[in-house]
């Protein structure tokens, strides 16, 4: 932490790798690093794309950010 307000931003990277172990990292055996990059990789795909999010008002990550990027109308 070397600013003030900083552990707010570590709060995100904390939760999502809380997500990432325990529904991804402890539940498999990996045999190897590449294996587990593929795994964790699969994980945050889905994560992304398909896992809706309570905080996001049960979207995906995807969904929120996209449907935020669309034009807003302009009324002439």
């Amino acid at each position: 932490m070397d600013g003030r307000g900083a552990w707010k931003d570590n709060v995100f990277v904390e939760r999502l790798w809380r997500s990432i172990k325990y529904e991804e990292i402890y539940l498999r055996a990996y045999a190897s690093v590449p294996d587990a990059r593929a795994g964790i990789g699969r994980y945050l795909s889905f994560y992304n794309a398909k896992r809706p999010h309570s905080s996001l008002d049960r979207q995906t990550p995807d969904q929120a950010y996209f449907n935020a990027l669309q034009p807003i109308p302009v009324a002439a």
